[in-house]
C-alpha cells in the first residue's frame, strides 16, 4: 500500500494551522508581554510551516488544505469558554499550549513513520524539529510560571 503523500501533508497543514490559531488565541489570553511574545513567535513558526507544506502539496500537483481541523476549532472554542468563565493565568495558558504541541508532535512523528519521498521527508523532519523546539520552549516557560505560582 502506497502512502498518499498529499493526504499526509494536508494533515500536517491542518495541524500547523491549528497551532497558528491556537497560539494566537493563547497570546490574546496571556497576561505578561514576554509570554505573549513567545506565543506570537510560535504562531509565526506554525504559519511559516503551513505555507511551506502548502507549497509542497502544490509542487506535487495536489490541492493544499487552507484551514485547520474540526478538533482544533473545538479546542479553541473550549478555551474561549474557559476564558469567559474566569481569567486564566499564564501558567494555565501555557499548559494548554503544551498539550496542543504534544498532539502536533504526535502527528508529525506519525507522518515520519510513513513511506515518504526523500525530499518530502526532509521537509517534514525539519518542521518536526521546529515543533519539538516550540514544545520545549513552551514547557520551559510553563515550568517557570509554575515555580512563580508556588
Amino acid at each position: 500500500m502506497t502512502t498518499n503523500v498529499n493526504a499526509v501533508l494536508n494533515d500536517l497543514i491542518e495541524t500547523s494551522k491549528d497551532g497558528e490559531r491556537g497560539f494566537m488565541k493563547a497570546a490574546e489570553d496571556a497576561q505578561h508581554a514576554g509570554v505573549r511574545e513567545v506565543l506570537l513567535d510560535s504562531a509565526a513558526r506554525c504559519t511559516q510551516g503551513a505555507r511551506e507544506l502548502q507549497d509542497l502539496v502544490l509542487k506535487l500537483g495536489g490541492k493544499p488544505e487552507s484551514g485547520g481541523s474540526v478538533a482544533g476549532a473545538l479546542h479553541r472554542g473550549w478555551l474561549d469558554v474557559k476564558s469567559a468563565v474566569g481569567r486564566r493565568g499564564d501558567h494555565a495558558v501555557l499548559a494548554d499550549c503544551e498539550k496542543a504541541e504534544d498532539a502536533a508532535k504526535n502527528r508529525f512523528h506519525d507522518a515520519l513513520e510513513k513511506d515518504l519521498p526523500a525530499d518530502v521527508r526532509a521537509v517534514v523532519e525539519r518542521l518536526y524539529q521546529g515543533v519539538l523546539q516550540n514544545h520545549d520552549r513552551i514547557r520551559a516557560l510553563r515550568d517557570q510560571y509554575a515555580a512563580m505560582k508556588t
